[in-house]
């Protein structure tokens, strides 16, 4: 299976930090945050990992350039200006293969163990997306998950059954390149997509529990550093 690492946004949330420098790269625990998820996916097998590119690619690409101290082949799609999510991963699909794919979130940080996702059938899915608790920060969540199923609303979703609140996409998932069927190349959001394919009864998903931050400002990129340097996450 390949995975695509997005790296391409502006990190607006973590300036000045990311003036210079790409929020993917941002340091904590002593290693930037993307290549913990480049050495996370060679750890299962994962040898092609492709990395969208806007904002300072040239600096990523001085970092990691074709990935073989790490064991893998980074290919890079460079977008000059972001795409965004759809758009971003739908301009790289001839890179990433006929197969479903691992999608990972450049600017977040856990410690899920991806061996699961790489075994990962989706059958007649296009999506499989891992699930957090809903963090302080984003308190209404995302989509719901039943019984491993996703859905986008409660009404979808079969109340009496539900355990609780809307639960918040981790930014780790496998997707089908089917779920990109007809989308023009440009500018195009994710978020669309992921609900249609719920509300096709194509979407499946898990809940994570263990340790996950979205590294959107220079004080939890402080407070994770602090984290793991003390051995606390």
């Amino acid at each position: 299976m390949n995975a695509m690492i997005l790296a391409a946004g502006l990190g607006t949330r973590l300036r000045p930090l990311t003036l210079t420098t790409p929020k993917p790269l941002l340091a904590v625990g002593g290693k930037p945050l993307i290549v913990w998820h480049i050495e996370a996916l060679q750890r299962i097998g994962v040898r092609r990992v492709v990395i969208n590119t806007a904002w300072l690619a040239e600096r990523l690409v001085e970092a990691l350039g074709d990935g073989s101290t790490w064991g893998v082949e980074i290919v890079w799609s460079h977008e000059g200006e972001a795409l965004e999510t759809a758009g971003g991963i739908n301009k790289a699909l001839h890179l990433l293969g006929d197969e479903p794919f691992i999608l990972i979130n450049g600017d977040v940080w856990t410690r899920f163990d991806l061996a699961a996702l790489a075994q990962h059938q989706l059958g007649n899915d296009l999506i499989h997306l891992v699930m957090v608790d809903n963090p302080e920060q984003h308190p209404q969540g995302d989509f719901y998950l039943q019984a491993g199923r996703m859905f986008e609303s409660v009404d979808q979703a079969d109340t009496a059954l539900l355990s609780g609140q809307q639960l918040t996409f981790a930014g780790i998932s496998v997707l089908s390149p089917r779920l990109f069927d007809g989308l023009a190349q440009g500018r195009a959001a994710l978020a669309p997509l992921l609900r249609q394919a719920m509300q096709a009864g194509r979407a499946s998903g898990e809940h994570l529990q263990g340790a996950w931050v979205d590294v959107g400002t220079p004080e939890r990129l402080q407070i994770l550093d602090q984290q793991i340097h003390s051995g606390a996450v």
